[in-house]
């Protein structure tokens, strides 16, 4: 099994679940909130094409160890460079998806000299632009809690129609079986460590500081993380453009032009 073991910061020691697959330049693929590589697919991944792509589970989930809380946005971005460390990967191509876009933002912030390009998927600075408060649907039962997230994945969201999210297909019901998972048990406890962390996420003022090349993401029809926050990333990060494609919070699952254009960028 693929473990390795990083070092970061002061911390005792974290015992890392990653896979690596393809051929090409390196790219690190940070997922989002509760990812669990044997959910996810790394294999499948259309990176894996074009770049020798490092997937893992963040701290706290899937095989990843799990040390006592509470982490920080730092500790998640620690991981990443100390991970890099370990594999010998001086620098990288970074692509982080929602909660991971707000890890690749404190990673190329922290780390600058590690990132050669950047592409940040459907998420937010924080602050003045946050994500959807996804600690406040704690009280809500796990039935209720689905039910609100699938309206803010994609705001189009119909469960009476034969297609509930528009261009899911077969992906729905794996998503609602993986986020009853997420809301179980020991993911559920990693799922909640992430969020409390992302309370604290605002680089708002200090997106000035990203040099490297960037191209944000985002859905049309994402409620979870607008379109407004994407707007203001690429604003305020000097070398980034935008673009918006068709779909909501997933929408690399619904756009077919979604990963050839990223790809395309990282290529550039």
């Amino acid at each position: 099994m693929p473990f390795i073991t990083v070092h970061a910061n002061t911390e005792r020691e974290l015992e890392v679940y990653y896979e690596i697959h393809g051929s090409g330049p390196p790219l690190v693929n940070i997922s989002g909130t509760g990812a669990d590589l044997r959910q996810s697919l790394p294999h499948r991944s259309p990176f894996n094409k074009a770049f020798t792509t490092l997937h893992f589970d963040q701290r706290g989930l899937g095989q990843t160890g799990k040390p006592d809380g509470p982490y920080s946005m730092t500790m998640y971005a620690d991981d990443v460079a100390a991970l890099m460390d370990s594999l010998g990967w001086e620098r990288a191509h970074v692509v982080g998806t929602s909660f991971g876009g707000m890890v690749a933002q404190h990673v190329s912030l922290r780390h600058a000299e590690r990132v050669e390009r950047l592409v940040l998927c459907c998420t937010s600075a924080g602050g003045i632009s946050p994500s959807f408060p996804i600690h406040t649907l704690r009280p809500l039962d796990v039935e209720a809690r689905i039910e609100l997230q699938l309206g803010l994945y994609d705001c189009r969201w119909d469960p009476g129609r034969d297609d509930p999210i528009p261009g899911f297909g077969r992906f729905y019901d794996i998503m609602i079986d993986r986020m009853r998972t997420e809301l179980d048990g020991d993911a559920h406890r990693g799922l909640t460590l992430q969020v409390d962390a992302r309370a604290d996420h605002d680089v708002v003022a200090r997106l000035g500081r990203i040099g490297c090349p960037t191209l944000v993401c985002a859905g049309e029809h994402d409620d979870m993380a607008p379109l407004a926050n994407s707007t203001l990333l690429a604003e305020r990060i000097p070398r980034a453009e935008l673009r918006v494609f068709d779909g909501g919070h997933f929408f690399p699952l619904q756009d077919r032009a979604a990963f050839p254009a990223m790809i395309e960028f990282l290529q550039a």
